[in-house]
């Protein structure tokens, strides 16, 4: 049934209004509808297929020019995300320095700083368009999928988490050298966005960063600026990375991952937990602190399956971490999938890839509204599992919240009829924008 923005619940009308000031009146209207949209669609999430979830004067030529037209910033709307996403994790962080405090051992000297960490997490996803033609953008790109590039749009994300909360940040769209020259505009590779992104993020006060990538981001530039603020870095390595091996007489050389894996008898890898949704699953890992080409000193992480997995099945990281344990740099290794976790929940719950806009422009608006639902669903999440302490999916929580909206509405209906509205008033206050 559609949705009267007047019958949404108290938490999703506070968190409208707080994001209210990167709209005029006029847009925040059609802000809402999209969240309400968003949150209530099963079918395709076009232009039309989100109207006919909400019940409200809007047009889909209003929405469209919404998405292309009007003059609201993605990069306002971000900052005013992270503001309540800065707000509501400071007194996690304080509790966490607190507890770090009384539980570190007494000694002499200057008691050893306590450190809350936060992980950037970056990566990009394709979202396949078989049949589109004229949308800007367009380029052949590789879905995961469908094992092939496909046509369609390269999505830059980066997510941000803390203590267990998640800040996804101000989404980019990747475009071809190709594309760019005949669109006439200035090329970005994947490696200039994520540096972008290292070089302007600011953390909330009071934590460290810790920067996850896949071995696609895992170069020298990353690397070093990365470090230039001070952070750490864990990222993905392919098996022909140089890594230094130092011979028992000494002597030096380099040696790509896949020999020296081929060198380690299954007793050097120790069993240990890899962390996931589930709880966890067991794989054999080895950590070894050496020197990888065009990286530095760092420690590289070899996992397996089985302590006897072939190559194929074996998987490496490198960590600016030198004096981590073997179980911290399997943790931190493990946090990357959350951006996997946040890439499946667009496309699946808030439609990421399923948008009928035309415009570079439309298309970027159109990720960033997904992504305030996102948040929304998570500080839901977050609220629910402080209730019950019982671990939530996004889909979950969006199904609660669905649930909530439909007593409201109920007794929104009931109300209307205790005042004396007829069936065909109710009816027409709940038609929906688009038949």
């Amino acid at each position: 049934m559609p949705q009267p923005i007047i019958a949404q619940d108290a938490t999703l009308r506070q968190f409208g209004q707080s994001l209210a000031p990167a709209f005029s009146l006029p847009q925040w209207k059609y802000f809402v509808t999209v969240l309400l949209g968003l949150l209530h669609c099963d079918a395709a999430h076009t232009l039309c297929g989100l109207l006919r979830q909400v019940a409200v004067a809007v047009t889909v030529s209003g929405l469209s020019r919404f998405l292309a037209q009007a003059p609201w910033s993605v990069e306002a709307l971000t900052a005013l995300r992270q503001a309540r996403f800065e707000a509501q994790v400071a007194l996690p962080v304080a509790h966490a320095h607190a507890q770090q405090r009384a539980q570190r051992e007494p000694r002499r000297g200057r008691p050893r700083q306590t450190v809350v960490t936060g992980f950037l997490i970056m990566d990009d996803s394709t979202h396949v368009k078989r049949f589109a033609s004229k949308m800007e953008g367009l380029g052949f790109h590789y879905s995961g999928s469908d094992h092939r590039p496909m046509p369609g749009h390269s999505l830059f994300q980066s997510l941000y988490v803390l203590l267990g909360h998640r800040l996804p940040l101000t989404p980019r769209l990747y475009r071809r050298k190709a594309v760019c020259m005949a669109e006439g505009v200035p090329f970005a590779s994947k490696v200039d966005l994520a540096e972008q992104q290292i070089m302007t993020f600011q953390p909330p006060p009071g934590t460290h960063t810790h920067v996850l990538v896949d071995n696609w981001y895992t170069c020298r530039r990353i690397w070093r600026a990365t470090l230039r603020r001070g952070w750490d870095i864990t990222g993905g390595l392919k098996s022909n990375r140089q890594m230094r091996v130092v011979a028992p007489d000494g002597q030096r050389s380099w040696t790509s991952l896949k020999d020296v894996v081929a060198t380690l008898p299954p007793e050097s890898f120790q069993a240990v937990v890899w962390p996931n949704q589930d709880g966890g699953h067991t794989v054999y890992a080895h950590l070894i602190r050496t020197w990888v080409k065009k990286l530095g000193p760092c420690q590289v992480l070899i996992v397996k399956p089985t302590a006897d997995a072939p190559l194929k099945d074996t998987r490496f990281w490198a960590t600016s971490r030198l004096s981590d344990s073997l179980d911290q740099v399997v943790a931190a290794a493990a946090q990357r999938w959350d951006i996997e976790v946040l890439f499946a929940d667009s496309k699946e719950l808030m439609g990421s890839d399923q948008y009928q806009v035309r415009t570079a422009e439309a298309i970027v608006r159109f990720w960033a509204l997904g992504l305030c639902l996102y948040q929304y669903l998570d500080e839901q999440r977050l609220r629910l599992q402080e209730q019950d302490g019982r671990r939530r999916t996004l889909g979950e929580v969006r199904a609660w919240v669905r649930e909530q909206h439909a007593t409201l509405l109920l007794d929104w209906i009931h109300h209307r009829v205790q005042e004396g509205d007829s069936q065909e008033q109710i009816r027409q206050r709940l038609k929906p924008a688009v038949p």
